[in-house]
Formats: C-alpha cells, structure tokens, sequence
C-alpha cells in the first residue's frame, strides 16, 4: 500500500482516488476550489466512443483563422503573445495532419470504449445511484454537405467497429416522435451513452469519503518540495501533506502546477459554456448539432444545451455572445424550443486542458520518479475518466496498463 496524493478533484482526479483506494492506497484529494464547479460539472455528459477524431485534425487552423473574427463562432482562438500559448499553437498546428488523425484513432476509441465499460460497472456498485444511459449519440444534420461529412466519419466509425447508423427525416422522426427537428437527416451513434454529471460527482464524492479517502477543497497547491527528482510534499495554503506517490490532474490548471517541477507540459484552458432548461422539451435523444458545433443532452431533472470552444487562457467569465450562439442554435435545430432570457443568464462556463494534439497526458514522466500525470483530455475528459483513473492505479500499482500507453505519455514531443 501507497500513500499517494492526487492534485486534482475534478472528474479525472475523483477517478483516479476512486481506482487507487479500490487498490487499498491510501489517498488524498487536494483541489483549489469547491468542487461543485467547472468542467466537470457543466460538461454535457457525453461518454462517446464515437468522437475517435482528436482536435487537432486537418483544416482545423484554417477554419479557427477564419472563426477567430467571428465572436459567435463555435471555436475561438484569442491571439496572445504568451510564450506559453504560442508554444502549444506551434505544437497544435504541426499536429493537425492526417497521419496524426490515423494514428491516434484507435487509442481514442480504445480509450473511451474502455471507460464506457467502467461506468457501467461503476453503476452496479451499491450506493450509486447516477443516469447512465445508452441510447447513442444523433449527430444532425441541417446540410446535405454536412451530412456527408458525417456519413464519411461514420464510414470511419464502422472500420474499428463502433456502431453506427444513417438517418433520413422520416427514419429520425421515429426515434423522437414528439419534437420537431429541422435537418437534413443525421447519423446514429448507438455506441455513445450519455449521464447527469453533477449525480455521478455527489456519488463519487460520497464514495470516496465513506471508503477513507481525504478530500480537501478550497486548498491550492502554492509550492512544493522537490529533490532528487522526487517530490517530498506539497504545501497549501492551509497546510502541508507528503505522501509515496503524487498524481497531477488538475485539468487546465496542471501546467501552472507542473512548471514548479521544472515541466513544461504544454497545456491550454479551452471555455466551454452550458445552459440548462428545465422546462419539459421532450427531446429524448442526445444529439451534436453538427454545423453548430453544439451539444444536447436529455439530464435527469433538465434538458442541458452546451458547446463553443474558447481558447483564451484561464478564466471563469462568461461571454453572453458565445451562450447566445448556442440558444440560437437550439432553435434551428428544434424550431418549437426557445430559450429564454432567465436561462441564458444562467449559463455557466467551465475549463477544459487541451493537449496540442488532442490526446491526454496519462502516464510517468522522467522529470519526477513518484509523480504521474493525467490531463489534457479537451472535451473527452468526461469520456475517458474512469479509464484514465484505471489506468494510473494501474501503473502506480505496478501492474501491466489495460491498454497501449504510448500516445498518452506526458513525455511526448510535437
């Protein structure tokens, strides 16, 4: 047994706590803020093994050029002249080939079908009690041009076996009878399942505390002890804890915690905003609003719309241009629903770790012995959680990783 200290509570640290004590390691979760905010729980639960395209894929530079003067463009790039972010830029773009695209398709559906697995086992455990449900993902479709693009994903969904089906109007009416939907047609993503995070949250929460584990909120990590290339103990605002074994999953904040070590893990913080409708709207089905770049999900309790990709450093302000493009976009895709004001004023943000090349960092690096990383997800955190979790017990505990590591080493070059 370990004593091991995991920076970090959101959904991938909670995971990881969640998989170590189950290993019988002695944990603590240390994180900066209440732990009922941010990524984690503004997100759009989707659990998506179909999404196998990382976010570094050809033309992606192209259209953020385009999108970065439009400030209700679904993905947003503000120009800063930080080294830091100029660094991941240089990095993002000589990722975004097809060769990377090719490479990395396997280990995102690998990764994410994994997780799907242990989230249904995770629900079969006594004292959870959170909405996970397969129904699939409906990627819609105003345009036929979008439509084929999406068809050609599916085609490449269906070469490594994940599950899909194309819908026309009539075939899509059938599967949500009591909405209007104005597309083209869609794609059915029968391998994507979706969930309520705040529920899975209180339950891990809950979990954890009555399994031992140490959780500790409101703490940020202000300095560390560092030898040997061993950390020793890390030093709070309110205290100071060491441990055997330190896990840095601190989402877009990792890298700021990480340059204390002497790392430079590039590392950006990607916005993303939600909106919750609790009013009945009778969507039944997940769905991507595919021109939109928008997401809709059916939660226990609300219907939640979310999208928009802001990359413009770390911050917690919420841009009502952007939320507005995501209510209208709602009404486009389902002409019948209108958000309102009281709604949209509601809308909340969060803060995503996005790796240049679209994959997380998951593993040991040669900086530090006793320190694994586990970040840089972008908008598969919720995805790949439970199997990121798994995977660093695993390799702290010594075992062989259920899965092939090497596109997730923190160690990686661009």
């Amino acid at each position: 047994m370990k004593n091991c200290i995991v920076i970090g509570g959101g959904i991938i640290g909670l995971c990881t706590a969640y998989y170590l004590q189950k290993e019988g390691h002695q944990v603590t979760v240390i994180d900066q803020s209440a732990m009922d905010r941010g990524a984690s729980y503004v997100n759009a639960g989707y659990i998506s093994p179909s999404h196998i395209v990382p976010l570094s894929a050809p033309g992606v530079v192209k259209k953020g050029i385009r999108w970065m003067f439009d400030p209700a463009s679904p993905f947003y790039v503000k120009p800063r002249l930080e080294r830091d972010f100029l660094a991941w830029a240089w990095a993002f773009n000589k990722s975004c080939t097809a060769k990377h695209v090719n490479r990395s398709i396997r280990s995102m559906r690998d990764i994410s079908v994994f997780s799907r697995e242990l989230y249904r086992d995770i629900k079969k455990e006594p004292g959870f009690d959170f909405q996970f449900e397969q129904k699939g993902l409906l990627m819609l479709c105003r345009t036929e041009k979008m439509l084929e693009k999406e068809v050609a994903l599916a085609d490449l969904a269906a070469e490594v076996d994940l599950e899909t089906k194309v819908l026309n109007r009539a075939e899509l009416k059938l599967l949500e009878p009591e909405v209007e939907i104005d597309v083209q047609g869609a794609v059915l993503y029968t391998c994507d399942a979706h969930t309520t995070p705040h529920e899975f949250m209180s339950n891990l929460k809950a979990h954890l505390l009555a399994k031992g584990v140490s959780i500790h909120s409101n703490e940020e990590v202000v300095d560390l002890e560092f030898k040997d290339k061993k950390i020793s103990r890390i030093i709070t605002g309110k205290g100071e804890y060491g441990a055997d074994e330190f896990i840095l999953a601190a989402g877009s904040w990792t890298g700021l915690v990480a340059k204390k070590l002497g790392m430079n893990l590039l590392l950006q913080a990607g916005k993303g905003y939600r909106i919750n409708v609790e009013r009945e709207t009778k969507i039944r089905y997940p769905a991507i609003l595919a021109e939109a770049k928008a997401a809709v999900t059916p939660m226990n309790g609300f219907t939640r719309f979310a999208g928009t990709m802001e990359i413009g450093g770390i911050n917690d302000d919420v841009n009502p241009v952007r939320v507005n493009a995501i209510a209208r976009a709602a009404s486009q895709y389902y002409p019948g629903i209108h958000i309102e004001e009281n709604e949209i004023r509601s809308a909340a943000s969060g803060l995503r770790p996005l790796s240049p090349d679209g994959l997380p960092y998951i593993g040991r690096t040669h900086n530090c012995k006793n320190l694994i990383v586990a970040t840089g997800h972008a908008m598969m955190g919720w995805t790949m959680a439970t199997g990121t979790g798994k995977l660093v017990s695993e390799i702290l505990s010594g075992k062989d990783p259920s899965l092939v590591m090497d596109q997730f080493s923190p160690d990686r070059t661009f």
